[in-house]
């Protein structure tokens, strides 16, 4: 069966308590046990978006945020309630692209609403680690979904960085191996990929640095040290990714300048089979132009009866070959 385009969900006491609620209820029943709800959007079309924006009261600059999606890592406070954006990502090795999601997060006193859009399964590892092995996270509040959100995002981050490093190993032997082939379209596209993984990971240092400094209002304060390791890594993970690229852009250029005197190479190679090809024409036509003159049959031509004239004809014609395959010799054409 499907999952429901809206779930809801209810943590009271450290644990997790079924409910069947609305978004408005479950979030009521959090208020009065003091707890608080998930709602969850996973995909979700602007209707779905909207109605839950309605029956919580979220702020609609923020609601037109997560309905078109495409955002850059972002954290807004508008009034009691924080907005925060996350882009997850993975690595596709076999096509080797970087798929990014993206993750809004409205964190109200006694809720959070997750919208996700794109395929990730960071908000599902979230809900396994609250329900089981770190339900003391719980007592952060809302706060604990944003803080573990980011957190898994960000260890992803690294992941795909090692993946990229392979793949840049690998383009590095191709360009310094024994091949002559032009590598150049494989690393254009790397650098593409590069570029928008660079935009997932970037943008996201300054929110968690305000959220490790405690400069949040409605974040719990006691989640600051956690961040503040979340912070560390993605400024490493943000690190990689330059020099990466810087990586790409060498082995591009040397790629570029290998293919040139590849290129070079074969120009040359060319030009010197067409300076043989012309000097064995050369020396093919001369004795072809004595030999259709002296053909046509005439008795005007000196020596036409001289019974030495055929072979000194044929004289002339060896003497003035090896005049020029001599000339061609020594201007280095043979």
């Amino acid at each position: 069966m499907a999952d429901p385009p809206v779930r809801a969900e209810v943590y009271v006491d450290g644990a997790r308590r079924p409910t069947q609620l609305g978004p408005a209820d479950a979030v009521r029943q959090a208020r009065e046990q003091d707890g608080f709800a998930w709602i969850d959007l996973e995909n979700p079309d602007g209707d779905a978006v909207n109605a839950v924006a309605r029956e919580l009261d979220l702020p609609d600059l923020a609601v037109e945020d997560a309905v078109t999606a495409h955002q850059r890592p972002k954290l807004d406070v508008y009034g009691d309630l924080v907005f925060a954006v996350l882009r997850p990502v993975c690595y596709v090795d076999p096509a080797e692209a970087v798929e990014i999601a993206e993750i809004a997060l409205f964190l109200g006193p006694h809720f959070v609403v997750t919208v996700q859009h794109g395929p990730s399964d960071v908000l599902s590892r979230v809900r396994a680690e609250l329900d089981g092995s770190a339900p003391d996270l719980l007592g952060f509040g809302p706060s604990a979904v944003l803080y573990r959100a980011s957190d898994l995002a960000v260890d992803d981050y690294e992941d795909v960085v090692a993946e990229l490093d392979i793949d840049v190993d690998q383009i590095e032997d191709e360009v310094f191996g024994p091949d002559e082939d032009d590598h150049s379209q494989r690393i254009y596209r790397l650098k593409e990929e590069v570029a928008w993984f660079r935009r997932a990971v970037t943008g996201l240092a300054r929110p968690l640095e305000l959220l490790a400094a405690g400069r949040v209002p409605h974040v719990s304060p006691a989640t600051g040290e956690y961040f503040r390791d979340v912070h560390d890594h993605v400024i490493r993970a943000s690190e990689s990714i330059e020099v990466i690229d810087r990586q790409l852009t060498d082995v591009l250029e040397a790629n570029t300048a290998r293919v040139s005197m590849v290129q070079n190479r074969i120009a040359l190679q060319q030009n010197a089979d067409m300076r043989k090809i012309s000097a064995w024409a050369a020396m093919a036509l001369l004795p072809t132009l004595i030999a259709g003159i002296y053909g046509m049959n005439l008795n005007i031509w000196p020596n036409a009866q001289h019974p030495w004239g055929f072979a000194t004809v044929l004289a002339i014609m060896a003497g003035a070959c090896l005049t020029l395959y001599g000339a061609f010799r020594r201007n280095g054409w043979m």
